[in-house]
């Protein structure tokens, strides 16, 4: 089997109590059933995931910024052990960076975000080197590959690969009269818009209650202070608890639990996780369709402008009250969510890093 450097960016953290998104799709991505035998590289944690390997980075002392020193440490690592694919997560400078010092092995990027919104990826001629040297990218969904390739022309390999979900660790749909916002709170979330529809909906609703899991510290990377402060006073006056932020398994608990989940991003979503591991936990989910969230959500959600909390409301309260509709919105969610599941990802994985492998060099 292959060996597989899997390089986390420098903010991520391999760890159970503080794993992110993409930790969390890294870590099954070093599944052997991936087709490889993988090693996952990131920041030291003091409590990684124990079922793969993971190696932490030393990072050398130089008077350049955390990035620079971050990739020279995994360049150092990596030359060490000399894999045959090294695959970086959404980190463009640290992906060419890893390609130049390490040009006898072909580098792949999964893309999570918005390339345009990243170092070395915002202009047409950044995104343009950055597929010449790449042995390929692979964007989230369809919306970042079009944000990616956005003005460029190139025959450069560009393959999506969706966000997945182990559908063997999701619990079982236990719903009980809760309405659920899952995400950083913040304004392009739509925290702000389910507060506001909540407020509404729940003087209709005796007996249900509103709940918010997710980042809502001011240190928190896109958290505004000003924001969350007038927030949490609305929140508060609205009866919606705020419960902060937890880990990825009780927010899946979370979400089995809820009758309805609301996922009202104003900002396009790359992808929308959130939204799939929804679907999977059987909620019924009433959804924003912008950005990779109307490739996720299909047919299967009930679409929201989240502009619009009085429209929210108003489908919050009738689906509420309409247990057939919830049921079928159900199914039809746990229907989408298995065409995400890791057993096709992990399939599609080892295709993708086979291709990889025997196209390169290129000619």
């Amino acid at each position: 089997m292959p060996r597989i450097a899997i390089v986390l960016p420098p903010w991520e953290r391999f760890s159970p109590s503080a794993a992110h998104a993409i930790s969390l799709l890294a870590r099954m991505m070093a599944w052997p059933s991936g087709g490889g035998e993988a090693v996952i590289y990131g920041s030291p944690v003091a409590a990684p995931f124990s079922d793969v390997i993971f190696r932490p980075l030393s990072l050398p002392w130089r008077p350049f910024a955390v990035s620079q020193r971050y990739a020279a440490g995994a360049v150092k690592a990596m030359a060490g052990q000399q894999p045959d694919l090294i695959e970086v997560h959404d980190s463009p400078d640290l992906a060419l960076y890893v390609a130049r010092k390490l040009p006898k092995i072909p580098v792949t990027l999964f893309l999570h975000n918005d390339p345009q919104t990243m170092p070395y990826a915002k202009t047409v001629q950044e995104r343009a080197f950055l597929l010449a040297r790449l042995a390929t990218v692979a964007p989230v969904s369809d919306y970042v590959r079009q944000r990616l390739l956005e003005g460029v022309e190139t025959r450069a390999a560009v393959e999506v690969f969706p966000n997945f979900v182990d559908l063997t660790a999701v619990p079982k749909p236990a719903p009980q009269k809760c309405i659920l916002f899952a995400g950083r709170v913040a304004m392009d979330k739509g925290a702000d818009s389910f507060v506001a529809a909540c407020a509404k909906a729940l003087k209709l609703l005796p007996g249900w209650r509103a709940e918010i899991v997710g980042a809502d510290e001011p240190g928190w990377e896109g958290i505004d202070p000003v924001f969350l402060s007038k927030l949490k006073l609305d929140a508060d006056a609205a009866n919606v608890a705020l419960l902060g932020w937890r880990p990825n398994a009780d927010v899946l608990r979370a979400m089995a639990k809820a009758a309805i989940v609301v996922v009202p991003s104003r900002e396009p979503e790359p992808f929308g996780l959130s939204a799939l591991e929804a679907m999977a936990c059987g909620a019924p989910l009433l959804c924003s369709p912008r950005g990779g969230l109307a490739e996720v959500m299909g047919a299967a959600a009930l679409p929201i402008n989240p502009d619009d909390p009085a429209m929210i409301a108003a489908n919050i309260v009738a689906l509420a009250l309409d247990a057939p509709r919830r049921k079928a919105l159900s199914q039809a969610g746990l229907a989408q969510a298995a065409g995400f599941s890791a057993i096709i990802a992990m399939h599609r994985l080892a295709e993708l890093r086979q291709r990889v492998l025997t196209a390169w060099p290129r000619h």
